[in-house]
Protein backbone atom coordinates (compact mmCIF):
# COMPACT_ATOMS: atom_id res chain seq x y z
CA UNK A 1 0.00 0.00 0.00
CA UNK A 2 2.77 2.38 -0.84
CA UNK A 3 1.49 5.90 -1.30
CA UNK A 4 3.57 6.39 -4.40
CA UNK A 5 2.59 3.09 -6.01
CA UNK A 6 -0.20 3.69 -8.47
CA UNK A 7 -0.28 0.05 -9.45
CA UNK A 8 -1.14 -1.20 -5.97
CA UNK A 9 -4.28 -3.33 -5.77
CA UNK A 10 -7.51 -1.64 -4.77
CA UNK A 11 -9.01 -2.14 -1.33
CA UNK A 12 -12.74 -1.72 -0.78
CA UNK A 13 -14.62 -0.91 2.38
CA UNK A 14 -17.04 1.17 4.41
CA UNK A 15 -16.54 3.99 6.89
CA UNK A 16 -19.42 3.70 9.37
CA UNK A 17 -20.33 7.09 10.76
CA UNK A 18 -23.23 8.69 12.60
CA UNK A 19 -24.32 10.24 15.90
CA UNK A 20 -23.96 8.49 19.28
CA UNK A 21 -26.37 5.61 19.81
CA UNK A 22 -27.21 5.17 16.13
CA UNK A 23 -25.91 1.59 16.13
CA UNK A 24 -22.53 1.88 14.40
CA UNK A 25 -20.76 -0.82 16.42
CA UNK A 26 -23.76 -3.15 16.19
CA UNK A 27 -23.85 -2.56 12.43
CA UNK A 28 -20.14 -3.38 12.08
CA UNK A 29 -20.62 -6.58 14.06
CA UNK A 30 -23.67 -7.62 12.02
CA UNK A 31 -22.14 -6.70 8.66
CA UNK A 32 -18.90 -8.51 9.52
CA UNK A 33 -20.83 -11.72 10.21
CA UNK A 34 -23.06 -11.28 7.15
CA UNK A 35 -20.18 -10.70 4.74
CA UNK A 36 -18.17 -13.57 6.22
CA UNK A 37 -21.10 -15.93 5.62
CA UNK A 38 -21.24 -15.07 1.92
CA UNK A 39 -17.52 -15.72 1.60
CA UNK A 40 -16.08 -12.22 1.72
CA UNK A 41 -12.81 -11.78 3.62
CA UNK A 42 -13.64 -8.93 5.98
CA UNK A 43 -11.87 -7.12 8.82
CA UNK A 44 -13.11 -4.45 11.20
CA UNK A 45 -10.96 -1.43 12.03
CA UNK A 46 -11.96 0.36 15.24
CA UNK A 47 -11.25 4.09 14.89
CA UNK A 48 -13.32 5.04 17.95
CA UNK A 49 -10.99 5.69 20.92
CA UNK A 50 -14.02 5.64 23.23
CA UNK A 51 -14.86 2.02 22.30
CA UNK A 52 -13.61 0.07 25.30
CA UNK A 53 -15.48 -3.17 24.54
CA UNK A 54 -16.16 -4.26 20.97
CA UNK A 55 -18.51 -7.19 20.20
CA UNK A 56 -16.83 -7.87 16.87
CA UNK A 57 -13.42 -9.38 16.14
CA UNK A 58 -11.20 -6.32 15.79
CA UNK A 59 -8.24 -6.50 13.38
CA UNK A 60 -6.92 -2.96 13.98
CA UNK A 61 -7.74 -0.98 17.11
CA UNK A 62 -6.94 2.70 17.63
CA UNK A 63 -6.67 2.01 21.37
CA UNK A 64 -3.20 0.61 20.62
CA UNK A 65 -2.26 4.13 19.56
CA UNK A 66 -4.38 6.33 21.82
CA UNK A 67 -7.43 6.11 24.08
CA UNK A 68 -10.00 8.72 25.06
CA UNK A 69 -9.74 8.17 28.87
CA UNK A 70 -5.97 8.70 28.74
CA UNK A 71 -6.37 11.93 26.75
CA UNK A 72 -9.09 13.26 29.06
CA UNK A 73 -7.00 12.52 32.14
CA UNK A 74 -3.64 13.79 30.91
CA UNK A 75 -4.85 16.88 29.02
CA UNK A 76 -7.88 17.67 31.23
CA UNK A 77 -10.25 17.62 28.26
CA UNK A 78 -13.91 16.74 28.07
CA UNK A 79 -15.28 13.90 25.90
CA UNK A 80 -15.81 16.06 22.81
CA UNK A 81 -12.47 17.84 22.99
CA UNK A 82 -10.78 14.53 23.77
CA UNK A 83 -12.25 12.84 20.68
CA UNK A 84 -11.12 15.69 18.45
CA UNK A 85 -7.61 15.45 19.90
CA UNK A 86 -7.58 11.67 19.28
CA UNK A 87 -8.57 12.13 15.63
CA UNK A 88 -5.90 14.81 15.16
CA UNK A 89 -3.38 12.45 16.76
CA UNK A 90 -4.39 9.70 14.34
CA UNK A 91 -4.02 12.16 11.46
CA UNK A 92 -0.48 12.91 12.66
CA UNK A 93 0.36 9.18 12.81
CA UNK A 94 -0.64 7.92 9.37
CA UNK A 95 2.42 5.66 9.32
CA UNK A 96 1.00 3.65 12.23
CA UNK A 97 -2.33 3.19 10.44
CA UNK A 98 -0.66 2.29 7.14
CA UNK A 99 1.51 -0.34 8.79
CA UNK A 100 -1.47 -1.92 10.57
CA UNK A 101 -3.67 -2.00 7.46
CA UNK A 102 -0.89 -3.46 5.32
CA UNK A 103 -1.17 -6.74 7.24
CA UNK A 104 -4.67 -7.29 5.82
CA UNK A 105 -4.24 -6.81 2.09
CA UNK A 106 -6.95 -8.41 0.01
CA UNK A 107 -9.60 -7.97 2.70
CA UNK A 108 -12.78 -5.91 2.76
CA UNK A 109 -12.61 -3.20 5.46
CA UNK A 110 -15.22 -1.92 7.91
CA UNK A 111 -14.08 1.25 9.71
CA UNK A 112 -16.01 1.82 12.95
CA UNK A 113 -15.79 5.59 13.55
CA UNK A 114 -16.48 7.81 16.59
CA UNK A 115 -19.96 9.09 17.39
CA UNK A 116 -19.27 12.82 17.48
CA UNK A 117 -21.33 14.64 14.85
CA UNK A 118 -18.91 17.59 14.63
CA UNK A 119 -16.23 15.28 13.24
CA UNK A 120 -18.40 14.71 10.15
CA UNK A 121 -19.93 18.15 9.71
CA UNK A 122 -17.20 20.67 10.70
CA UNK A 123 -13.85 19.27 11.78
CA UNK A 124 -11.33 18.16 9.17
CA UNK A 125 -9.32 15.41 10.90
CA UNK A 126 -11.45 12.40 9.92
CA UNK A 127 -12.04 13.83 6.47
CA UNK A 128 -8.26 13.97 6.03
CA UNK A 129 -7.93 10.39 7.27
CA UNK A 130 -10.43 9.26 4.63
CA UNK A 131 -8.57 11.27 1.97
CA UNK A 132 -5.30 9.59 2.97
CA UNK A 133 -6.92 6.17 2.70
CA UNK A 134 -8.01 7.09 -0.83
CA UNK A 135 -4.36 7.85 -1.67
CA UNK A 136 -3.53 4.32 -0.49
CA UNK A 137 -5.96 2.97 -3.10
CA UNK A 138 -8.87 2.44 -0.74
CA UNK A 139 -12.28 2.74 -2.41
CA UNK A 140 -14.60 3.64 0.46
CA UNK A 141 -18.25 4.49 0.89
CA UNK A 142 -19.56 6.36 3.92
CA UNK A 143 -22.41 4.54 5.68
CA UNK A 144 -24.19 7.19 7.71
CA UNK A 145 -26.45 5.64 10.35
CA UNK A 146 -29.44 7.55 11.72
CA UNK A 147 -31.79 6.17 14.36
CA UNK A 148 -35.16 5.52 12.68
CA UNK A 149 -37.13 6.82 15.68
CA UNK A 150 -36.46 10.36 14.41
CA UNK A 151 -39.05 9.66 11.71
CA UNK A 152 -41.79 9.76 14.35
CA UNK A 153 -41.02 13.42 15.10
CA UNK A 154 -41.24 15.77 12.07
CA UNK A 155 -39.05 18.42 13.70
CA UNK A 156 -36.31 15.94 14.51
CA UNK A 157 -36.53 14.41 11.04
CA UNK A 158 -35.89 17.79 9.39
CA UNK A 159 -32.90 18.21 11.73
CA UNK A 160 -31.64 14.75 10.70
CA UNK A 161 -31.98 15.67 7.03
CA UNK A 162 -29.91 18.82 7.56
CA UNK A 163 -27.23 16.86 9.45
CA UNK A 164 -27.14 14.15 6.78
CA UNK A 165 -26.78 16.71 4.00
CA UNK A 166 -24.03 18.57 5.86
CA UNK A 167 -22.20 15.28 6.46
CA UNK A 168 -22.44 14.28 2.79
CA UNK A 169 -20.99 17.60 1.66
CA UNK A 170 -18.20 17.63 4.25
CA UNK A 171 -16.97 14.02 4.17
CA UNK A 172 -16.74 13.96 0.35
CA UNK A 173 -17.19 10.21 -0.09
CA UNK A 174 -19.81 8.13 -1.92
CA UNK A 175 -22.57 8.12 0.64
CA UNK A 176 -25.31 5.76 1.82
CA UNK A 177 -27.68 7.06 4.49
CA UNK A 178 -29.23 4.32 6.60
CA UNK A 179 -32.24 4.38 8.93
CA UNK A 180 -31.12 1.97 11.64
CA UNK A 181 -33.14 0.03 14.24
CA UNK A 182 -36.19 -0.32 11.98
CA UNK A 183 -37.36 -3.25 14.11
CA UNK A 184 -37.86 -0.82 17.02
CA UNK A 185 -39.58 2.03 15.20
CA UNK A 186 -43.10 1.01 16.27
CA UNK A 187 -42.12 1.52 19.90
CA UNK A 188 -41.83 5.28 19.34
CA UNK A 189 -45.31 5.88 17.94
CA UNK A 190 -47.04 6.05 14.58
CA UNK A 191 -45.49 7.65 11.52
CA UNK A 192 -47.33 10.63 10.04
CA UNK A 193 -46.71 9.26 6.52
CA UNK A 194 -45.78 5.96 4.88
CA UNK A 195 -42.22 4.72 5.39
CA UNK A 196 -41.25 5.36 1.76
CA UNK A 197 -42.01 9.04 2.33
CA UNK A 198 -39.09 9.14 4.78
CA UNK A 199 -36.70 6.83 2.95
CA UNK A 200 -37.14 8.59 -0.42
CA UNK A 201 -37.47 12.04 1.23
CA UNK A 202 -40.51 12.97 -0.85
CA UNK A 203 -42.28 16.35 -0.97
CA UNK A 204 -41.27 17.87 2.37
CA UNK A 205 -43.92 20.58 2.22
CA UNK A 206 -46.31 18.03 3.75
CA UNK A 207 -43.93 17.69 6.68
CA UNK A 208 -43.87 21.47 7.15
CA UNK A 209 -47.69 21.55 7.12
CA UNK A 210 -47.74 18.75 9.67
CA UNK A 211 -45.33 20.71 11.87
CA UNK A 212 -47.43 23.87 11.57
CA UNK A 213 -50.32 22.09 13.27
CA UNK A 214 -48.23 22.11 16.45
CA UNK A 215 -48.62 25.47 18.28
CA UNK A 216 -44.92 25.49 19.23
CA UNK A 217 -43.67 25.04 15.64
CA UNK A 218 -46.30 27.33 14.12
CA UNK A 219 -44.11 30.36 14.83
CA UNK A 220 -41.16 28.72 13.06
CA UNK A 221 -42.94 27.79 9.84
CA UNK A 222 -40.88 30.17 7.72
CA UNK A 223 -37.62 28.78 9.14
CA UNK A 224 -38.72 25.21 8.48
CA UNK A 225 -39.73 26.11 4.92
CA UNK A 226 -36.25 27.52 4.24
CA UNK A 227 -34.53 24.47 5.74
CA UNK A 228 -36.68 22.20 3.60
CA UNK A 229 -35.86 24.26 0.50
CA UNK A 230 -32.13 23.77 1.10
CA UNK A 231 -32.57 20.01 1.46
CA UNK A 232 -34.72 19.73 -1.66
CA UNK A 233 -32.49 22.02 -3.73
CA UNK A 234 -29.52 19.69 -3.21
CA UNK A 235 -31.74 16.62 -3.73
CA UNK A 236 -29.06 14.32 -2.31
CA UNK A 237 -30.54 12.80 0.84
CA UNK A 238 -32.37 9.47 0.83
CA UNK A 239 -32.30 6.52 3.20
CA UNK A 240 -32.03 2.74 3.17
CA UNK A 241 -33.99 1.10 6.02
CA UNK A 242 -32.03 -1.37 8.15
CA UNK A 243 -32.84 -4.11 10.62
CA UNK A 244 -29.55 -5.79 11.57
CA UNK A 245 -31.42 -8.95 12.57
CA UNK A 246 -32.96 -9.34 9.11
CA UNK A 247 -30.79 -10.93 6.40
CA UNK A 248 -32.77 -9.39 3.52
CA UNK A 249 -32.39 -5.94 5.05
CA UNK A 250 -28.64 -6.46 5.43
CA UNK A 251 -28.42 -7.62 1.82
CA UNK A 252 -30.14 -4.46 0.57
CA UNK A 253 -27.75 -2.24 2.52
CA UNK A 254 -24.77 -4.27 1.28
CA UNK A 255 -25.92 -3.89 -2.34
CA UNK A 256 -26.35 -0.12 -1.91
CA UNK A 257 -22.84 0.21 -0.44
CA UNK A 258 -21.29 -2.06 -3.09
CA UNK A 259 -22.74 0.20 -5.78
CA UNK A 260 -21.47 3.31 -4.01
CA UNK A 261 -17.83 2.22 -3.59
CA UNK A 262 -17.62 0.29 -6.87
CA UNK A 263 -17.22 -3.18 -5.38
CA UNK A 264 -20.13 -4.45 -7.52
CA UNK A 265 -18.01 -4.02 -10.64
CA UNK A 266 -15.00 -5.91 -9.31
CA UNK A 267 -14.01 -9.52 -9.77
CA UNK A 268 -13.68 -10.40 -6.08
CA UNK A 269 -16.91 -12.40 -6.21
CA UNK A 270 -18.94 -13.98 -8.99
CA UNK A 271 -21.16 -11.30 -10.51
CA UNK A 272 -24.26 -12.32 -12.42
CA UNK A 273 -25.72 -10.19 -15.21
CA UNK A 274 -28.60 -9.36 -12.90
CA UNK A 275 -26.27 -7.94 -10.25
CA UNK A 276 -24.36 -5.83 -12.76
CA UNK A 277 -27.59 -4.47 -14.28
CA UNK A 278 -28.79 -3.65 -10.78
CA UNK A 279 -25.64 -1.60 -10.12
CA UNK A 280 -25.73 0.03 -13.55
CA UNK A 281 -29.26 1.37 -13.29
CA UNK A 282 -28.90 2.34 -9.64
CA UNK A 283 -31.80 0.20 -8.44
CA UNK A 284 -32.59 -3.44 -7.81
CA UNK A 285 -33.21 -4.74 -11.31
CA UNK A 286 -34.76 -8.22 -11.16
CA UNK A 287 -35.60 -9.73 -14.53
CA UNK A 288 -37.97 -12.33 -13.09
CA UNK A 289 -40.00 -9.88 -11.03
CA UNK A 290 -40.11 -7.39 -13.90
CA UNK A 291 -41.43 -10.05 -16.27
CA UNK A 292 -43.97 -11.16 -13.68
CA UNK A 293 -45.32 -7.62 -13.28
CA UNK A 294 -45.47 -7.17 -17.05
CA UNK A 295 -47.30 -10.50 -17.48
CA UNK A 296 -49.80 -9.60 -14.77
CA UNK A 297 -50.40 -6.21 -16.38
CA UNK A 298 -51.01 -7.78 -19.83
CA UNK A 299 -53.39 -10.34 -18.36
CA UNK A 300 -55.39 -7.63 -16.62
CA UNK A 301 -55.58 -5.65 -19.86
CA UNK A 302 -56.78 -8.72 -21.79
CA UNK A 303 -59.40 -9.39 -19.15
CA UNK A 304 -60.65 -5.81 -19.35
CA UNK A 305 -60.96 -6.08 -23.13
CA UNK A 306 -62.88 -9.38 -22.84
CA UNK A 307 -65.34 -7.84 -20.37
CA UNK A 308 -65.85 -4.85 -22.66
CA UNK A 309 -66.59 -7.19 -25.60
CA UNK A 310 -69.07 -9.20 -23.51
CA UNK A 311 -70.89 -6.00 -22.53
CA UNK A 312 -71.32 -5.11 -26.18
Amino acid sequence: MSESSKGASLAFGQVVIGPPGSGKTTYCHGMQEFLARIGRRVVVVNLDPANEVTPYQCAVDISELITLPDVMESLKLGPNGGLIYCMEYLEANFDWLQEKLAAFRGHYYLFDCPGQVELYTHHGALKNVFAQLAKWNFRLAAVHLVDSHYCTDPGKFISVLCTSLSTMLHVELPHVNVLSKMDLIEQYGKLAFNLDYYTEVLDLSYLVDHLASDPFFKNYRRLNEKLVEVIEDYSLVSFVPLNVQDKESMRQVMQAVDKANGYSFGDQEHRSLEALMSAAVGADFHFTSTLAVQEKYVQSQDKAVEEEVMDM
